[in-house]
């Protein structure tokens, strides 16, 4: 069994599907797309920079949806007949239900360009941080969490792996935790370089508006069953995709558990689309499994004949 998987923010960097758009048609298009959809040039953004404006959290978000797509359009390959389960790191759980149809392509982006504009206006720059703790599991992670809030909002935001947890919330908290890491055992804490406290109840406000927005879309069934973030199980109902991506906005990403469903379920190989942050997370994660990450032609040759 196979199951695609598209990775989140952080994955952004410039260039970015320059190579794709010049050597395949497919990819050219979406990029021309997402540009029309977005009324920006965000394709000449992501191929020539600056990287802090690409960075920012309303351009990246859309940018590495737009480069996943892309390379699954360069490939041509047909999710519903090759990927017996979809899922996506946070914003890349858009890219895969775009992937597998839920929303069209022009959708998508435009929803991810006010997610990442909803998340970043939620709390005022400065007040909020993320900071990776490694060599720590969920239960130390929280209990590190727990001790550093002290009234304050400080909880797990990415549950992405056995030996990486990201937590997120006020800034005092966050940087409390992160003397209470060393204390508690964990290999390393570090603050991480993101403008807003993402996945923790800071979050409420652009919670609020991605609800509205995701009341006015359509959205199909997917053609192939996607694990939510939220749940770490597979969802096929379009009302229910509906209700888990606005909870996911506050909510924590449960990427390990959902890679080790898909494990247990029968997935022996993870493919990544448009970036190589996931595959050592699975490794981490599943490590009999097989992870191929494709990002340039050559990647999606391979892959192409392989499958």
């Amino acid at each position: 069994m196979r199951a695609f998987i598209f990775p989140g923010q952080g994955s952004q960097a410039v260039g970015m599907g320059k190579a794709l758009a010049e050597a395949s048609p497919a990819a050219r298009a979406v990029f021309e797309e997402v540009d029309e959809a977005l009324g920006q040039k965000l394709s000449a953004l992501m191929a020539e920079g600056p990287q802090e404006e690409l960075t920012l959290t309303t351009n990246a978000q859309p940018a590495i949806m737009a480069n996943a797509i892309a390379t699954l359009r360069a490939s041509g390959i047909d999710l519903a007949a090759k990927a017996d389960f979809v899922a996506g790191h946070s914003l890349g759980e858009y890219s895969a239900l775009c992937g597998a149809g839920a929303f069209d392509l022009a959708t998508t982006a435009r929803l991810l360009k006010l997610r990442g504009q909803a998340m970043q206006e939620a709390v005022p720059v400065g007040e909020g941080a993320m900071a990776a703790l490694l060599g720590a599991d969920l239960a130390l992670a929280q209990a590190i969490a727990d001790a550093a809030a002290e009234g304050e909002v400080c909880t797990v935001a990415n549950d992405n792996d056995p030996s990486q947890v990201v937590i997120s919330g006020h800034r005092g908290a966050v940087e409390r935790a992160l003397g209470i890491a060393k204390e508690k055992g964990a290999k390393r804490a570090v603050l991480l370089p993101v403008s807003a406290p993402f996945h923790c109840p800071l979050m409420q406000p652009a919670a609020d508006r991605m609800a509205q927005a995701l009341g006015d879309v359509a959205i199909a069934a997917p053609a192939v069953p996607v694990y939510a973030n939220v749940t770490a199980a597979p969802v096929s109902d379009p009302a229910e995709i509906r209700r888990l991506l606005v909870e996911q906005v506050t909510g924590m990403v449960r990427w390990r558990e959902s890679v080790a469903a898909m494990a247990a379920a029968g997935v022996t190989h993870f493919v990544e689309l448009g970036g190589k942050v996931l595959g050592p997370m699975v490794k981490r994660i599943a490590p009999d499994v097989t992870v191929t990450s494709v990002i340039t032609m050559d990647d999606i040759d391979a892959l192409v004949g392989e499958i």
